[in-house]
């Protein structure tokens, strides 16, 4: 299990799963480096982008809620990319208003 440590010049850090910060850094098309940065420019870009696949992710549980509850399946419990994401947007979004940036890195590429 590798972890990874975005810190923000504007607030603070925050460590996270590498598995699941590819996931993110996929959606918003950044390259999962051992080390990295976020700059002001890039941050609404990522931020969007980040926003919207929990938009579409919230649609798409919606469907899968409503078919389970008319085929009488069990609901199971798990961890939705908007738990995962919003951490990360949050640092985003206070960076972005202070004007900052966000360094990353780990042990290796993930």
């Amino acid at each position: 299990v590798m972890l990874v440590r975005l810190t923000s010049n504007a607030s603070g850090e925050i460590i996270m799963f590498a598995e699941h910060l590819h996931t993110l850094f996929k959606i918003i098309d950044k390259e999962c480096t051992a080390r990295g940065v976020f700059t002001k420019e890039q941050l609404p870009d990522a931020i969007a982008k980040l926003r919207q696949a929990i938009d579409k992710e919230k649609v798409e549980l919606h469907e899968a809620e409503r078919k389970a509850h008319e085929d009488h399946e069990s609901d199971k419990v798990s961890i939705h990319l908007c738990q995962r994401a919003l951490p990360l947007i949050h640092m985003m979004e206070w960076t972005l208003k202070e004007g900052g940036f966000i360094l990353w890195e780990c042990d290796k590429e993930f």
